[in-house]
């Protein structure tokens, strides 16, 4: 018999009834020490003041008006958006499937309204997540997103992660846009290189091609700035944002040039809860805290020191895991040990990770994880690679 929930998720049998900071209660008391945030969401951590401040103030003013209306909250974050990024306009969703679904609607209705109405085609790279809707799993391509879903939503390609020459070799007169993800969450923490960046940035500008970014995992200052693209020094054309953005309340958004966006006026697009009040009271509120220079110093200083303290995790339990990689507080630790069996220890030792391809097991701290935290984590992950090692 089917469950009244949809069995759609292999959920871990725990059941948590209270959060603080990096810190989650389960119902039977026991203590668990949060090192995925809700998969990079909870960029703040649980219960964190400001943003209880900023929702319960908005909950008692008013709750969700639709955007048939003007919404100051909204107005407000789409200036600290545009305000700190590349780009000149923001439209908001709750989720990155969501931004992710505007984001190809936005690039293809660009080309229709420049007169090239055959530029459809979107390439991306093999490994990619962009969320699982219809464009969402078209665009990222692999069999297990898309087996039993056809037939898929036409006009998307995939290359090798990290391939350049055979990036540009697949763009063609039909390609309008590329897509990628700076640092590849779901398919293993894998970022790419900077000067790889800058060098896809320069293929997209030699086709005449707009660059798409996700950055719903690795965006909200995940990697030690505001957008994990700022480190390469180039910008986008469109970006994708959501998860952090929220610090656990649903909010997503397409970030754009005035030039990308400029096909969608009025009717092209729409949400009815996009950008309600509550939700961009708690994102200006995160957004005050994220974009903080000293904050984003402190996100590298604590990145370093917990690198740092991997790196000798790994040397010292070479049997369990091969190497660390990631940005910033998105890290992956590369398995050799079967990274279920770690996922399990882990929770076996009351510590939260997130499975990802590639036998890798995500850590995505809140941002503001404390040091001392840092050192517990470090003890709970030896614990949990001792418990394995005895199984070998």
């Amino acid at each position: 018999m089917i469950s009244s929930v949809l069995p759609t998720y292999n959920r871990a049998p725990l059941n948590f009834v209270k959060g603080e900071g990096s810190w989650v209660t389960e119902a039977d008391g026991r203590r668990f020490l949060d090192l995925g945030a809700g998969i990079a969401v909870n960029v703040l951590g649980h219960a964190n003041p400001a943003l209880v401040d900023a929702l319960t103030t908005q909950a008692n003013a008013i709750w969700h008006v639709s955007n048939l209306y003007e919404i100051p909250e909204q107005q407000a974050l789409a200036d600290k958006l545009v305000d700190a990024s590349f780009a000149d306009t923001v439209f908001f969703t709750n989720s990155g499937t969501e931004s992710c679904e505007l984001a190809v609607k936005m690039a293809r209705k660009y080309w229709y309204e420049k007169g090239q109405p055959e530029k459809t085609d979107i390439i991306g790279f093999e490994g990619a997540f962009h969320g699982r809707s219809s464009a969402g799993i078209a665009a990222a391509g692999s069999e297990k997103m898309t087996k039993g879903f056809g037939p898929l939503l036409p006009g998307f390609a995939q290359v090798a992660w990290g391939d350049l020459e055979a990036l540009k070799a697949a763009i063609t007169e039909t390609t309008g846009s590329i897509i990628l993800e700076p640092v590849q969450g779901e398919g293993g923490i894998r970022p790419m290189d900077d000067a790889d960046l800058r060098a896809v940035r320069d293929i997209c500008d030699d086709a005449g091609v707009l660059l798409i970014l996700d950055e719903v995992q690795c965006g909200v200052a995940r990697t030690g700035k505001l957008f994990a693209h700022e480190w390469a020094g180039i910008s986008p054309d469109i970006m994708m944002v959501a998860k952090g953005i929220g610090g656990g309340f649903p909010l997503g958004a397409v970030l754009a040039t005035e030039e990308a966006a400029s096909g969608m006026v009025a009717g092209t697009h729409g949400s009815t809860y996009g950008g309600n009040p509550l939700a961009c009271a708690v994102g200006n509120a995160v957004m005050d805290i994220v974009a903080d220079p000293d904050f984003l110093d402190d996100v590298n200083r604590k990145s370093g020191l917990l690198r740092q303290k991997l790196e000798g995790l790994v040397a010292a339990h070479p049997e369990i895991f091969e190497a660390v990689r990631g940005s910033g507080l998105m890290i992956g630790l590369k398995c050799k040990a079967d990274m279920g069996a770690v996922l399990q220890a882990a929770y076996d030792a009351d510590l939260i990770t997130i499975p990802a391809a590639d036998n890798v097991i995500r850590l995505l701290p809140a941002l503001n994880i404390t040091d001392a935290d840092i050192d517990e984590a470090l003890v709970r992950l030896t614990k949990a690679a001792q418990t394995v090692e005895k199984t070998l």
